[in-house]
């Protein structure tokens, strides 16, 4: 799951690109004016040699900058929520919540640049993919060699993200498909806030 919370902050908390070429301003296009969003999503991972090892599924909330809620609904219940401040994970079958620093729960990433609005281009080299499919994919691949990701790749179809794949150092890929996705509806407050459940085991290193 850190993967996952990776690849969520660096898109979903980080500044517009500012190299002048098409796949910034494909990237412009879908952060602008972006407040709010929420989405269904499937995710999938491929191991080096392509085989699915795990999929899920469920709903995302977002509210830039910095909050945010993961709930996943197949096959197993967890939620990842941030108050942009701390993360909360909370794994109902081990009925364990775990709460860490934002800051601390991504380590040493370009996430961290990110999240202060800096330019994507500042840790990311941007490039226009056409694969000549219907999706309209824009490649990043840090700077920083401890990055612990290959690359990102965002499929946009018009201004709409649909896709996003990340390969990591060792070959593999986790995929996310989202649908029904909504800009800037208006938000409960209450999305980015999570009391454990009295039962729950709860492990908490954010103080």
């Amino acid at each position: 799951m850190k993967v996952l919370l990776r690849i969520f902050i660096l898109f979903f908390l980080c500044g517009h690109a500012q190299a002048d070429s098409a796949a910034s301003d494909r990237l412009n296009q879908f952060f602008t004016g972006l407040k709010t969003l929420s989405a269904n999503f499937e995710q999938s991972i491929q191991n080096s040699q392509l085989n699915a090892v795990e999929r899920a599924s469920g709903k995302l909330w977002i509210q830039r900058p910095g909050k945010f809620r993961w709930n996943y609904d197949e096959p197993y219940l967890q939620e990842i929520v941030s108050n942009g401040d701390k993360i909360w994970i909370f794994d109902a079958d081990l009925e364990q919540v775990t709460i860490k620093k934002v800051s601390k729960a991504l380590g040493n990433t370009p996430a961290l640049l990110l999240s202060n609005d800096r330019p994507i281009d500042e840790s990311f080299l941007i490039q226009q993919i056409d694969d000549g499919l219907s999706l309209s994919w824009v490649e990043l691949k840090p700077k920083d060699d401890e990055a612990g990701f290959n690359n990102i790749r965002l499929g946009f179809e018009k201004s709409d993200l649909k896709e996003m794949l990340l390969e990591d150092n060792l070959g593999q890929t986790t995929r996310l498909i989202f649908s029904q996705l909504k800009r800037n509806d208006t938000l409960s407050s209450e999305l980015f806030q999570f009391v454990p459940p009295k039962n729950a085991d709860v492990f908490d290193s954010s103080k």
